[in-house]
C-alpha cells in the first residue's frame, strides 16, 4: 500500500482503523462524528513546525496528512466514512512531497467517499443533516469551530424541508478517548517498541555524560537513537539537567557543561507509530554516586518499586500516589530533611518542597494521554489495558538552607511506563538500567 514511494499507513492496517471507526459509531446511535486535522503551525515567517497529527484522527485514520476531515455518519449507509483532504497538486507536491489525494483517500485509507477541501462548506451540511447527536470536540480549534458552527447553521436553515439537524453537541473524551484508554494487543506492540528505542537512547546518554561535556551533547545523542531506529520524534521536548538543573520539573534549556561530582536527570522518551514513551532516569557524571546522593536516590528508587507494586486493577491513581508519597517522607524523616509526625506532614504537606507533583498520569499516543482520571467524582480504579508513568522523585533546591549543604541542588526522578494487566502488572520500560549497581555500570 503506496504512495509517492511511501507507505501510506505506516503503523497498524486499514482494517484496524476500519474497526476502530466501527466500534467508535456503535456507541454513537443516530450521530455523526467530525473530526478535523491538526493545524499548521508557522514557526517564522513562512517556515513550518515539524508537523503532527493530530492523535484522534489519526487513531481513527492513520492519515497523516494536514488540511483534512474526517466525517462519520451513522445515517449515511454509502457514505459511512468520508474524508475530506488535500487534492493532488503536482506544481505543491515539488516542494512539500506527494499526497494521498482523493483518490488515495479511499482506495489506501479505507474512505467510503472523498472530496476535496474546498467542498467541505458544501457537503458538510449534507452529513450533519437528519442525525440527532454530532460528537465534535468544540473549543479545541477555534477556527474550525467556525467552520462547524457555519455548517450547522446551514442545516438548521433546511428545517422547511423536513430536515432535523443535531441539538446535542457530545464531547469526543466521552466515547473515543475511552476507547484510547485501553491498549490493544497491537498497540501495546508498539508501545513495547517505542520503550526499547527509548531504552537505547538512555544507555548511549549514560555512556556518554562526561564531566566537561555539555546537557545538549546528551541530547544530541538520544535523538540521534531515536531516529536512527525508526522513530518519528521525540515524544516531547527531552530534558537533560545537570547538577542543579536536576531540581527544575521541567528544565529545557539543556546547555550547562557538566561537572565531576552532579547528577544528570534525562527525562526523555521516543515516539514510535504515534505512541508515546515517558522515561527518566538520573545517575552521576562521573559514574559513581556520592554518599547523599545515593541516599536521596534509594528513597526515590524505594518509592518507585512500592508504587509499580501497588499497580494493579481496582489500584487508583490515588493510592500508587499515596504509596510513593510514604516511603519519601519516611526516606526523609531518617536522613532528617524533615522532622515531626508522618501522617501529620502529609496531611500538611510539608513534604512539598522535596516532591511537588504527582507520581503517574496515563501514557498511549499522548505522553499526557487521554481518559478521565475521576468517575463520579472519586479517583478511577485501574483496568488491564491501561497504560500509566510512573514517576516519583525528590527534588533538593540549591537555596534550601533548611537541610544539610551536601544535600542542596541534588534531583533525583524515576520513571517507568506500566501497563495494567488482568493479574497485576507489566513495566515496558524495566530494562533500562536503574538499580545503583545498575546505573553505575553503564556510566562506567
Amino acid at each position: 500500500m503506496t504512495l509517492g514511494g511511501a507507505t501510506a499507513t505506516p503503523y497498524g492496517s486499514v482494517s484496524t482503523f476500519a474497526e476502530r471507526r466501527t466500534n467508535l459509531m456503535a456507541k454513537l446511535p443516530g450521530g455523526v462524528a467530525v473530526f478535523a486535522s491538526a493545524p499548521v503551525a508557522i514557526r517564522n515567517n513562512d517556515v513550518e513546525h515539524e508537523y503532527r497529527q493530530d492523535s484522534d484522527f489519526y487513531y481513527l485514520t492513520g492519515f497523516a496528512e494536514p488540511e483534512a476531515v474526517l466525517v462519520l455518519c451513522t445515517g449515511h449507509s454509502d457514505h459511512a466514512c468520508v474524508l475530506f483532504v488535500r487534492p493532488r497538486d503536482p506544481d505543491r507536491e515539488v516542494w512539500d512531497g506527494a499526497r494521498a489525494g482523493v483518490d488515495g483517500a479511499v482506495q489506501d485509507f479505507g474512505a467510503d467517499a472523498a472530496f476535496p477541501m474546498v467542498e467541505l462548506a458544501q457537503r458538510l451540511p449534507d452529513y450533519l443533516q437528519n442525525h440527532e447527536r454530532l460528537l465534535y470536540r468544540l473549543g479545541k480549534d477555534r477556527a474550525f469551530d467556525e467552520r462547524m458552527l457555519a455548517a450547522l447553521e446551514a442545516t438548521r436553515g433546511r428545517a422547511r424541508r423536513a430536515i432535523s439537524w443535531p441539538t446535542q453537541i457530545v464531547d469526543p473524551a466521552s466515547i473515543l478517548h475511552e476507547m484510547r484508554l485501553f491498549k490493544s494487543k497491537e498497540e501495546v506492540v508498539t508501545m513495547q517498541k517505542a520503550a526499547a528505542i527509548t531504552r537505547d537512547g538512555h544507555l548511549a546518554a549514560m555512556q556518554l555524560a562526561k564531566p566537561g561535556r555539555h546537557e545538549y551533547e546528551v541530547e544530541a545523542a538520544l535523538r540521534q537513537v531515536f531516529r536512527k531506529n525508526g522513530s518519528e520524534r521525540p515524544a516531547y521536548a527531552p530534558i537533560v539537567g545537570s547538577g542543579p538543573n536536576a531540581t527544575v520539573l521541567h528544565y529545557r534549556q539543556n546547555d550547562r557543561c557538566m561537572e565531576a561530582g552532579d547528577l544528570l536527570l534525562v527525562d526523555a522518551g521516543c515516539e514510535y507509530g504515534y505512541y508515546a514513551s515517558d522515561v527518566t532516569r538520573t545517575f552521576p557524571v562521573n559514574g559513581k554516586f556520592s554518599a547523599p546522593q545515593e541516599a536521596i536516590y534509594r528513597i526515590v528508587l524505594d518509592a518507585q518499586l512500592a508504587a509499580i507494586g501497588a499497580t494493579r486493577p481496582g489500584a487508583t491513581m490515588e493510592r500508587i500516589h499515596e504509596q510513593a508519597l510514604t516511603v519519601i517522607v519516611d526516606g526523609l524523616l531518617e536522613l532528617g530533611l524533615l522532622a515531626g509526625d508522618r501522617q501529620t506532614i502529609i496531611d500538611e504537606q510539608l513534604y512539598r518542597p522535596f516532591y511537588m507533583h504527582r507520581t503517574s498520569h496515563w501514557l498511549g499516543m499522548d505522553v499526557h494521554d487521554v481518559g478521565a482520571y475521576f468517575r463520579d467524582q472519586k479517583p478511577r480504579p485501574l483496568e488491564a489495558g491501561m497504560v500509566i508513568t510512573v514517576e516519583p522523585g525528590i527534588y533538593i533546591a540549591v537555596g534550601n538552607t533548611s537541610v544539610p549543604p551536601e544535600y542542596r541542588g541534588i534531583g533525583v526522578r524515576i520513571e517507568d511506563d506500566v501497563l495494567v494487566t488482568a493479574d497485576g502488572q507489566r513495566n515496558l520500560t524495566a530494562d533500562i538500567p536503574k538499580s545503583v549497581s545498575e546505573i553505575e555500570r553503564a556510566c562506567a
